[in-house]
């Protein structure tokens, strides 16, 4: 018999509704696997007795016949998104103690539909990374690590690695340059990143607001399509939500792809590009082909640009956000200081890590009076030409296909990637333009590589299309047939 935790969101509802087993012993048995499997350092802050209560609630509302869409599955929550009560660090030594007097609206929308929180998940500390190793709480574990230990991915490598380990149904993410994306194609699991808007950022830390944007993290393309349904929507609290329709993006999975045009971009093939990420593109490509979808290439010809683009846009947008971290409101303050400025000085230098500090650095100096319209304006006007390229690309295509990263997940402390933070950047290079542009953009499992790591495709849609995406993936993963952990 399947072990109750590995049943995908989809199978634990139906199951709940046919009335196999409870919310409570799904709960249960997910506490304890969670309990089990601590070496991944997958969690933060684990909250089995709230877990208990919702799950309690939930076996009342099966009982009574009034269940919700997500009535009683276990979640795991990215340690960014505010949870009442319950604490939430950004995987920061500045915010350790801060327990919100509030609830985010993706997490607000999760509860309203009967979602059970088992706890706050591991990442990035303020999202900032692309390996999960700058938490303040130490590093996550990738599930598919053998003989070393190898990263999740960054930002959301709690998120990703908790779903691939079977430590929650599924979780949320963030993506600000690929950090849903990534952490789900180095795990072998799904993840998308909607479009700009779609989902409130109220109450999520910010790391860059007009880039970052929630989604799931799951074990398969169904379930994020219903967990997407229930975290997005309108919010008046956000000033950047945009108020469209929330359709059934379970409706749109029916597998017809004919028809479509396929976007390949001639740019993210340079040269020397990994034989093996190629051939797996080309793979998808054919399933596709097969399934009565048109190829095309197209070109973004201001890709190039996407990545200095965006390592000037991030850092400047976070140093603006990480100023309110001052030690004299909330979060860690430095003790023992006697003048003001040597408070904010030494709250910051011992509150920040590594990471974050260099990103506040070079972000305001971008800003600065002397450097702002050689760098942020610049890269502002260049942000606006590569949106403008995806926009004349989809006037030749429905979905543009790439990989995800042109890489697999590398071992934990790798020299190469710690030394020269160049080379970790380098690995977002399929994944920033997406946000750059506020387009949505799904990454599943496609196969595996020569040393049995999972590679990512990626599927770019047009704005607010995320249900042609949903059909897209839907009829890729059947065929690509990736056998997960």
């Amino acid at each position: 018999m399947t072990d109750i935790t590995e049943l995908t969101v989809s199978e634990a509802l139906n199951a709940l509704k046919k009335h196999e087993f409870t919310s409570t012993e799904l709960t249960e048995a997910y506490l304890r696997r969670m309990e089990d499997n601590r070496q991944y350092n997958a969690y933060i802050t684990e909250s089995a007795d709230t877990a208990m209560e919702q799950a309690k609630e939930a076996d009342k509302r099966y009982a009574a016949g009034t269940n919700r869409a997500l009535e009683g599955i276990p979640l795991g929550i990215k340690d960014l998104f505010c949870t009442k009560n319950i604490r939430t660090t950004a995987a920061s030594h500045i915010l350790d103690n801060f327990i919100p007097p509030y609830e985010s609206t993706v997490t607000q929308n999760l509860l309203n539909d009967g979602a059970v929180f088992l706890g706050k998940l591991n990442l990035d500390e303020f999202a900032m990374g692309g390996s999960n190793e700058t938490s303040y709480f130490g590093p996550v574990i990738n599930p598919w690590s053998k003989d070393k230990p190898l990263v999740p991915g960054g930002s959301s490598g709690g998120s990703a690695a908790a779903v691939a380990a079977h430590l929650c149904a599924a979780a949320t993410g963030t993506d600000t340059g690929g950090s849903i994306r990534e952490p789900a194609a180095f795990c072998g699991i799904t993840g998308i990143k909607p479009t700009y808007g779609r989902c409130s950022r109220y109450g999520i830390v910010a790391f860059a607001s007009s880039l970052d944007q929630a989604g799931p993290i799951a074990q398969d393309v169904r379930d994020c399509a219903i967990l997407l349904k229930s975290m997005a929507g309108f919010d008046d609290k956000d000033s950047t939500s945009c108020e469209v329709p929330v359709p059934d993006y379970e409706s749109f999975m029916n597998g017809d792809v004919a028809g479509l045009t396929i976007g390949m971009p001639k740019e993210y093939r340079p040269e020397g590009l990994n034989p093996e990420v190629a051939a797996y593109w080309d793979k998808a490509a054919e399933y596709l082909k097969a399934r009565g979808a048109k190829i095309k290439e197209i070109s973004l010809p201001h890709t190039k640009y996407a990545l200095a683009t965006y390592y000037v846009l991030a850092p400047a947008e976070a140093s603006s956000n990480l100023a309110r971290y001052d030690g004299i409101r909330y979060g860690f303050r430095a003790p023992g200081q006697q003048h003001l400025d040597d408070l904010y000085i030494n709250t910051r230098t011992q509150g920040f890590g590594a990471e974050v500090r260099r990103r506040i650095m070079i972000g305001t100096y971008v800003l600065s009076a002397g450097y702002y319209d050689a760098y942020f304006l610049k890269a502002q006007k260049m942000r606006r030409l590569i949106h403008d390229d995806f926009m004349n690309a989809f006037k030749e295509c429905d979905v543009i296909l790439t990989p995800t990263s042109p890489i697999t997940a590398f071992p934990i402390g790798d020299e190469s990637m710690l030394q020269n933070p160049i080379n970790m950047y380098l690995n977002d290079v399929f994944t920033v333009s997406v946000n750059l542009a506020g387009l949505p953009a799904f990454s599943l499992p496609i196969g595996l590589s020569a040393e049995g790591l999972p590679y990512g495709m990626q599927l770019i849609g047009k704005p607010f299309d995320e249900g042609t995406l949903f059909n897209v993936a839907a009829k890729l993963e059947a065929d690509a047939k990736f056998e997960r952990k």
